[in-house]
């Protein structure tokens, strides 16, 4: 029986056979099973002889729900056989793949708890659903063309287009439209990534500039004509979690449009993981697939919402009529350090729940506020959930607070604690805060929580240093936080050393203006006199920007190392970004082997106080290479192996101070793979015990694991 808590069997025979039963409940469980403990006690004897399923129990939910789940190889060859019922149906599914987590509205998973429900088996699908020797044996999608969902191709308008679906999709495509693709956890919007007036219309449509988007392979093979891929690589994409995976272009492979991920030599890539994909992808290459949405909104996963707000984009619908029940993104993933790293979590992944220390408290941890993601404990698992994005609109707060309200309803949480940032002006941090009275409220600093979310996963609760770069969070004094070394734990921390602040002239606007970094930096290092030479790198406004640098006028400090990262990269140019670390990644795809040594950070006693790390020296000994004519390879070369050199040499001061060995990378900025890989091998050189964020982003998608990890420590004092 499926009951809320897990699954209850009852099993009759002789004593050497039911220890193999139970051995065999873990050593052969069916593929997507996930078996966290076995537990048993005698009963007497049965008086009902056989084998029986019986009606699913109710009650207290506590069991899991599997992620959504890529096409396998037996659904795969019955897609392509003529003779199966089966051969090209697009929903096809068994036991092992399919829909699970975006269809299920609630516990028990049974059909009817799912978006299946208005879809009546015929007595093919009923035999395999009632066969306990089928695949399809309780198979809850199961479906086939004679009683599951319909493909449809219409235009924006609805009206359909006669004939063959998928022929009709594919010839669309190969003419260069755009069309709107409704897959599991939402739609895609999909188009010829060879074709150049293509992306370019869809980049325009999608109001994305720049930002990479995600190309779609057929297989492996293919992948490899394109990009560069590691063994490892090759079973992140071909897995059952069917991640978007960042690969290394490759220099003399084939191309796709320059527009796909301009000025990025890597390329996100993943594999169908729906038979509609596979279908889709009968004689293409490669396909843009990316989030069907405008940027910065959710995506659409109802269809009148995204013919509503797809319309003015793609060309085409290819819908269908099973219905959505909650919209996840495609989880994105990078191989670095010698681990896969989670980028983004979603499909695959969410809502599996992540190993946590023993909670008798259930605590609801609201993320940041930039890619946000919301977590939420019970006894010992957090339920982190999928990526729901940046909370700067109304819809992307409605997906974030309906959410919580599904994951408490579907896991039976009903938390007492509630974690936020300390930034007042987060809609995460207000809607903690508007909370209920009895609801404790327990404020956590953004850098503290990335230091959490890595000791978390681990599962640890010792000192470390945690050594956190990132943009920006609200520091404890008022001011943005972001090139931090942390000494401490779950329950405490203090701020060990830090980059020096400087000035953010516009606030939020030098994020998007990353020339106003390099006039802060640079009036910081060479004392307010800016050079000819300089002000050309420099908008038509510098004057008053200057001015705001001098006199501190909306002009936030900050010690965020995102921001130096930005001041670097425009000093060859880069004025102005269309996303948030663009010049920091191009800066990254930059580096080229230049035999110069690294530049040069200042540490700086200040008494009882941390350590500040001085930056001006990196500034002058990077202008000056500017001034003799290196390319910008050389110049990243040299700060990215800086940053290294210092990040080592401050760690081993605070080693010898506390005599503390562990460290903990964890921040946005460590998403740089040379920088993360250069930093971990130079720490362990050394010596130091070296983690880093894999199960969950080290940006602030993994900020609310980490909120979760404080509440609750400090809860069980």
């Amino acid at each position: 029986r499926n009951t809320a808590q897990g699954v209850s069997a009852q099993a009759e025979g002789e004593a050497a056979v039911l220890r193999e039963f139970l051995e065999r409940l873990s050593s052969r469980a069916p593929a997507l099973a996930r078996v966290d403990a076995v537990t048993y006690e005698e009963i007497p004897l049965l008086t009902e002889k056989g084998f029986f399923i019986l009606q699913s129990g109710f009650g207290p939910s506590a069991t899991m729900i599997a992620p959504d789940t890529a096409l396998c190889a037996d659904c795969l060859a019955e897609l392509r056989d003529e003779n199966s019922r089966r051969f090209r149906y697009p929903f096809t599914n068994c036991t092992n793949c399919g829909p699970r987590f975006t269809i299920v509205k609630g516990l028990p998973y049974d059909r009817a708890k799912t978006t299946m429900s208005g879809f009546s088996l015929c007595p093919d699908c009923a035999r395999e659903y009632h066969d306990l020797r089928d695949r399809r044996f309780h198979a809850q999608p199961n479906a086939c063309p004679a009683c599951g969902p319909r493909l449809f191709l219409s235009y924006p308008d609805k009206s359909l287009l006669q004939g063959d679906c998928l022929q009709n999709a594919r010839r669309l495509l190969a003419q260069g439209n755009i069309l709107a693709v409704k897959g599991i956890g939402g739609y895609h919007l999909v188009c010829d990534a060879i074709n150049e007036e293509a992306v370019a219309r869809l980049r325009a449509g999608k109001y994305r500039y720049d930002k990479p988007f995600a190309v779609m392979m057929p297989d492996v093979s293919t992948a490899r004509r394109f990009c560069l891929v590691s063994e490892e690589e090759e079973k992140l994409l071909s897995s059952w979690r069917a991640p978007i995976v960042l690969l290394r272009a490759d220099r003399q492979g084939l191309k796709v449009a320059g527009q796909v991920a301009p000025g990025n030599n890597r390329l996100g890539v993943l594999l169908p993981y729906t038979p509609l994909h596979h279908l889709l992808m009968q004689g293409k290459e490669a396909l843009v697939t990316t989030s069907g949405n405008v940027s910065d909104e959710p995506i659409a996963f109802e269809d009148e919402d995204a013919f509503d707000r797809l319309s003015g984009i793609a060309n085409h619908f290819l819908w269908h009529d099973r219905p959505i029940f909650r919209r996840c993104d495609d989880s994105v993933l990078v191989w670095a350090a010698g681990k896969a790293r989670l980028i983004r979590r979603g499909r695959g992944y969410a809502p599996e729940p992540l190993p946590f220390y023993s909670s008798s408290n259930d605590v609801l941890a609201c993320g940041g506020q930039q890619k946000n993601t919301f977590c939420l404990i019970k006894g010992e698992k957090a339920f982190l959930s999928q990526h729901i994005g940046d909370l700067h609109n109304t819809p992307t707060l409605e997906s974030f607070c309906g959410e919580i309200e599904h994951f408490k309803a579907m896991f039976n949480i009903a938390p007492r604690t509630a974690a936020h940032d300390l930034h007042p002006g987060y809609l995460s941090t207000q809607y903690a805060l508007s909370l209920p009275p009895e609801a404790v409220k327990t404020g956590v600093q953004h850098h503290h929580a990335h230091l959490a979310s890595v000791l978390a996963e681990n599962r640890l609760d010792e000192p470390c240093i945690g050594v956190i770069f990132d943009g920006s969070g609200l520091g404890t004094d008022g001011c943005l936080w972001g090139g931090e070394f942390l000494l401490g734990d779950l329950k405490s921390y203090q701020r060990a050393a830090h980059l020096a602040y400087a000035p953010m002239p516009g606030g939020e606007q030098a994020v998007h203006q990353p020339w106003r970094m390099a006039l802060s930096y640079l009036s910081g290092a060479f004392a307010g006199k800016l050079s000819t030479r300089m002000k050309t790198l420099f908008m038509a406004e510098w004057p008053l920007v200057w001015q705001s640098v001098r006199k501190g006028l909306n002009a936030p400090s900050t010690s965020g190392m995102g921001r130096l990262f930005d001041g670097v990269a425009a000093l060859f140019g880069k004025a102005a970004v269309n996303y948030e670390g663009q010049a920091a990644v191009e800066l990254e795809q930059a580096i080229s082997e230049s035999g110069l040594p690294p530049y040069s950070f200042d540490l700086i006693e200040k008494g009882e106080g941390p350590l500040l790390i001085d930056w001006r020296p990196v500034i002058k000994e990077a202008w000056q290479d500017v001034l003799d004519g290196r390319e910008v390879g050389v110049v990243s070369s040299r700060f990215h192996l800086g940053v290294v050199k210092m990040v080592t040499e401050v760690c081993l001061e605070l080693r010898r101070r506390t005599s503390v060995n562990l460290v903990a990378l964890s921040g946005g900025v460590w998403q740089n793979v040379f920088l993360l890989e250069h930093a971990m091998q130079a720490l362990q050189e050394e010596g130091f015990i070296v983690l880093s964020n894999e199960l969950v982003p080290a940006n602030d998608g993994g900020l609310a694991l980490g909120q979760a990890a404080v509440a609750a420590a400090l809860s069980a004092t």
